[in-house]
């Protein structure tokens, strides 16, 4: 038995002999339940943080656990290894290749994730970036491109001037290239877009389906896809065969409009200004506000800023003649790109309206009261009664907006419409390092996708990382020229690649079949692993990433490829970690290494500190003296447990509950309610620091009963209690837990043994203390039997003597009892 704690020995020498025994390594069909744990793979930057280190070892505790209660579980990791910084670098630096870069940051983070005792299934290790990963991307959007989910249009895209290149919208830091700092112009390129639009409705209604997720991630999903119900309205141009289409979600303030407003994009703005003296200065301010982000462009505090076209529109309603302006608060991804101005009832408007002296005419009243349009000092946004609006005068607001769309249609003015904040998915990435979109261009037959028996199509080695405005893969002689797969004529590759999302979007249903060459999955073990049971990742991915793979996961279900709707059942948002309050970051000078811990302290100090020092779903903030600390109790558990080896070996409980008396019946019961508290806290609540809190007062109490004498002790409720706490501990601290379980005389591993049970009868106590009042003041606790009728509770404090000297000669008006907590004695 060794003396001391020795973390480096200990832990080197089972994750030897797990990876030997390969005891990791899950099969896909099993008589016990099946349980997915999965945790967003990472990008393989180089090195592990400590956010790394928090989600890991949280869905290495929930696998751990599963497994213990008797799941068949799968846990696998992968890397989500293609994107900018690998390409970044390799211009950056040239001699460095992105896949050499890439590969040797995944070897450094698989040796590091090794090094904490994470239970993944290291044989279904994926990376995106290999061939037999991207082939199933590319095969991925083949099914999209012919189910008529896959188009290609012209849209604006990043253009930064000093590098001569397309920055991907990651790279744009507040307008500016992100290397040179340069500002960033918007420029038209033909794209690839994914039409998640066409599942905006089911994308929104199935969050209904997910009470397993954070109210804030589905909230945040709902916004994002922001569908709201109104009118698409025409306005005619004066003086053109031309309209201006506008959508609306208050069609009951339409007699208010009193300009229009396009965003600076729009296709009519050139129309407009063609020949006007504006003309010059209205291109220099499009060309302006183009190149703003759209944070800037519509935040509340960002100045409204526009210039009149020179035009005018009619409102088809009452015939007014309004101004059409050009602004920057005005996106033509949003709604038709063009708004109808109604200033009383619209901030933004409002502003405008002031700062040019523009009309506003109110159209919705608060019942009873009269607005002043000279005397506003905001605009009216809530609900009221119609006014100034013809035939609807009178109509509450409410009412007014399907009165207005009915008379509208009827009228063929216009037409009620949903409209959705969503936008189609552009997956085009003009870089190297991706999946090369499989498509191929001829002359003859047009666009042409890449037969699956040619996938994977490579990525060529001997590329040029220039900064020329073009991918790479576009300089590549042999890369571009190509044979049409339908006329055999020449023709050219698609060199954009795709958006990493895409990679992400499916690599959940790849684990299942991690090197299956022909197909993307096999379908039966798909059925029986997905949906994920539970997956566990940062917020900042709560739109993106998981939307997307919601997208692709219902695409997939309507091709009958998958049975599930739904990718993950249950999702876990952890929060960030944080030193000096702020995340920890290289500039801040901030970052704590987690070899650095590991080195001093063990994996297993890392994982309890990151487990106990904060609820999961909130921001950790790191604590060197909470290192510490967990560092302290686990030498605290190895000096309790490692000495008492023969003294468990030999003793071992019968369950005789009934025998037990005084301090081995107390005993039992702490365990038991330990057991109890840690089961419920991992298993229901995922509070983790509450689960350990528990095991570390299991710990206080059994070191006091181990000073009990030894004759009045009994040896088996000390095994009872010694093999639990390892139990309970061994999801959190997985090292330490397998060599007390091996020292105390147990065979196999300990995470190979059941998860243990509570005993209802054990958690009953003999006594209870109740407290005594006086007049409603505490004066006194006592003990009294467990399950005592109040009557007898009575009874048996008034013949307590400290009471009685208490109530000395006063007179005991009632005697109030509280069975199981108290007695209050009222005297006077």
């Amino acid at each position: 038995m060794q003396e001391r704690y020795e973390f480096k020995e200990i832990e080197a020498k089972w994750q030897r002999i797990w990876a030997e025994q390969d005891s990791y390594t899950v099969p896909d069909f099993s008589d016990r339940p099946k349980y997915y744990c999965l945790e967003m793979f990472p990008y393989p930057s180089g090195k592990l943080h400590m956010g790394h280190v928090r989600n890991y070892s949280i869905g290495d505790v929930v696998a751990r656990f599963k497994t213990m209660q008797g799941y068949n579980v799968l846990h696998p990791m992968g890397w989500d290894a293609f994107g900018l910084p690998a390409e970044n670098a390799a211009i950056k630096h040239g001699a460095i290749h992105p896949a050499h870069w890439t590969v040797e940051n995944i070897d450094t983070m698989r040796a590091q994730l090794k090094q904490l005792g994470l239970s993944y299934d290291w044989n279904r290790e994926v990376a995106t970036c290999h061939p037999g990963y991207y082939k199933w991307t590319q095969w991925l959007f083949l099914q999209l491109y012919q189910h008529g989910l896959a188009y290609k249009k012209k849209s604006a895209v990043n253009w930064c001037p000093s590098c001569a290149t397309v920055l991907a919208n990651e790279q744009v830091k507040e307008g500016s290239c992100e290397r040179c700092d340069s500002v960033v112009e918007k420029r038209e390129l033909e794209q690839w877009f994914l039409k998640i639009t066409n599942y905006a409705d089911r994308l929104l209604a199935d969050l209904e389906k997910l009470s397993g997720w954070p109210d804030k991630v589905k909230i945040m999903q709902k916004n994002w896809i922001g569908r709201s119900e109104g009118a698409e309205v025409n306005f005619p141009i004066e003086g053109m065969d031309e309209s201006v289409a506008i959508y609306t979600t208050r069609p009951d303030t339409i007699y208010g409009v009193t300009y229009m407003v396009l965003a600076p994009e729009h296709p009519l703005v050139e129309k407009l200004i063609e020949g006007k003296p504006q003309a010059g200065q209205i291109r220099e301010f499009v060309k302006q506000v183009r190149n703003l982000s759209e944070l800037a462009r519509t935040s509340t505090e960002a100045e409204k800023i526009g210039l009149f076209t020179g035009a005018y529109c009619i409102n088809p309603v009452n015939g007014d003649k309004v101004p059409i302006m050009v602004a920057n608060y005005v996106l033509l991804e949003y709604g038709t790109g063009a708004v109808m101005a109604v200033p009383a009832h619209d901030q933004r408007d409002f502003e405008f309206a002031r700062k040019y002296n523009l009309p506003i005419r109110v159209v919705i009243q608060p019942e009873g009261v009269t607005l002043d349009p000279g005397a506003m000092i905001e605009a009216f946004e809530d609900e009221g009664l119609m006014v100034n609006s013809g035939q609807f005068n009178g109509t509450p607001s409410r009412q007014g907006i399907s009165a207005v769309i009915k008379y509208l249609q009827e009228q063929g003015l216009g037409e009620g419409r949903v409209n959705y904040r969503l936008r189609d998915w552009l997956i085009s990435r003009q870089r190297y390092w991706g999946a090369p979109i499989p498509i191929i261009y001829c002359d003859q037959c047009g666009a042409v996708p890449v037969p699956d028996a040619e996938l994977p199509v490579m990525l060529p080695m001997d590329v040029a990382f220039k900064p020329t405005g073009r991918s790479p893969l576009a300089e590549h002689e042999d890369f571009v020229h190509t044979t049409c797969p339908s006329c055999g004529g020449p023709a050219c590759r698609e060199t954009d690649t795709m958006d990493t999302f895409m990679c992400s979007s499916f690599y959940y249903y790849r684990y299942t079949s991690p090197r299956d060459e022909t197909s993307a999955w096999d379908g039966d073990k798909v059925r029986q692993w997905l949906p994920v049971d539970q997956y566990i990742g940062g917020v900042e991915h709560a739109i993106l990433h998981l939307l997307y793979s919601r997208f692709i996961t219902k695409v997939l279900f309507d091709m009958q490829l998958v049975g599930n709707d739904e990718p993950f059942t249950n999702l876990l948002t952890q929060g960030m970690v944080l030193k000096d309050g702020a995340k920890m970051s290289k500039s801040k000078g901030n970052v704590v290494s987690p070899e650095d811990i590991v080195a001093k302290y063990g994996a297993d100090t890392a994982r309890l500190f990151i487990l106990f020092a904060s609820p999961p779903e909130r921001d950790l903030e790191w604590s060197d003296q909470g290192v510490e600390g967990s560092y302290r109790f686990l030498n605290r558990v190895w000096r309790l447990v490692a000495p008492l080896g023969d003294l468990l070996a030999a003793g071992e409980y019968t369950g005789r509950t009934g025998s037990l008396v005084g301090i081995n019946k107390d005993m039992r019961r702490i365990t038991h309610l330990a057991i109890k508290k840690v089961t419920e806290d991992v298993g229901n609540r995922f509070n983790f620091n509450t689960a350990v809190s528990a095991i570390m007062e299991l710990v206080n109490t059994i070191y006091q009963y181990r000073e009990v004498p030894e004759f009045d002790r009994d040896a088996g409720v000390m095994r009872e209690a010694v093999e639990s706490l390892l139990l309970l501990l061994a999801p959190f601290a997985p090292h330490i837990t397998e060599e007390l379980w091996a020292l105390t005389g147990h065979k196999g591993s300990i995470h190979a043994q059941p998860w243990p049970q509570y005993s209802p009868e054990a958690l009953v106590e003999d006594e209870i203390t109740i407290v005594v009042q006086l007049n409603g003041k505490v004066r006194d606790r006592i003990l009294v039997p467990a399950g005592i009728s109040a009557d007898a509770m009575r009874e048996m404090v008034l013949k307590q003597e400290k009471v009685q000297a208490l109530i000395g000669d006063k007179k005991v008006v009632k005697v109030i009892p509280v069975p199981g907590k108290l007695v209050n004695i009222v005297v006077k």
